[in-house]
C-alpha cells in the first residue's frame, strides 16, 4: 500500500505535456485527403506517412505527410514570439535565397509555410507543431502554384482535423 501512495504521489508530480495532434495515425485521412485534392491522384497511406502524387495533374506534384517529433522548443518559442516568422523566414533564406515563409493559422497548434525553388522544380512545406507532435506536408511539383496548391488545400482541410480542436 505504502508503495502505491509513493508511486500515486511521483505521478501528481510529474509535469503535465500538451496533447498534441488529436489524430495520430494518417491512414485515418488518406481518403479524406485525396478527394480534398481532386480526381488523379494515387496514395500510399502508413501510420506515419502519407504520399499522395497525380502525374495527369499540372506539375506532376508529389505530396508527402509526415507524423513525427519536435521537442527541441521552436514551437514555445514561436508560441511566446521569441521567435518571429522573419526569422524563421531569415534562416530559410539564409540556406535558399528564393525561399519564401509566412504563418498558418492553425491554432490551437502554430505553424507556418515555405515555398521555395528546386532547380526547374518548386516546393512547398507546411510545418505544423502542437504539443511537440509534428506534421509536415511537403510538396514538390513542376512550378510553384502546382506546389503551393496542395499545401494550401491539406492545411485547410487535413491538417485540421490531425490537429483537432
Amino acid at each position: 500500500m505504502r508503495n502505491l501512495f509513493i508511486a500515486l504521489l511521483c505521478l501528481a508530480a510529474a509535469p503535465a505535456h500538451a496533447e498534441g495532434f488529436a489524430i495520430r495515425d494518417l491512414t485515418a485521412v488518406a481518403i479524406e485527403a485525396g478527394a480534398a485534392l481532386g480526381t488523379g491522384y494515387v496514395s500510399r497511406a502508413a501510420p506515419d506517412r502519407l504520399t499522395l502524387m497525380c502525374t495527369a495533374c499540372e506539375g506532376a506534384p508529389v505530396v508527402d505527410l509526415l507524423l513525427g517529433r519536435q521537442a527541441d522548443g521552436t514551437e514555445e518559442r514561436v508560441r511566446a514570439g521569441q521567435t518571429a516568422m522573419a526569422q524563421l523566414e531569415a534562416l530559410c533564406r539564409a540556406r535558399r535565397p528564393d525561399c519564401r515563409l509566412s504563418g498558418l493559422s492553425v491554432a490551437p497548434a502554430v505553424g507556418w509555410v515555405t515555398r521555395y525553388g528546386v532547380g526547374s522544380s518548386a516546393g512547398a512545406t507546411a510545418i505544423i507543431l502542437r504539443g511537440g507532435d509534428l506534421l509536415t506536408i511537403r510538396v514538390l511539383a513542376g512550378s510553384g502554384e502546382a506546389a503551393s496548391r496542395p499545401v494550401e488545400i491539406l492545411v485547410r482541410t487535413v491538417a485540421a482535423r490531425i490537429v483537432g480542436p
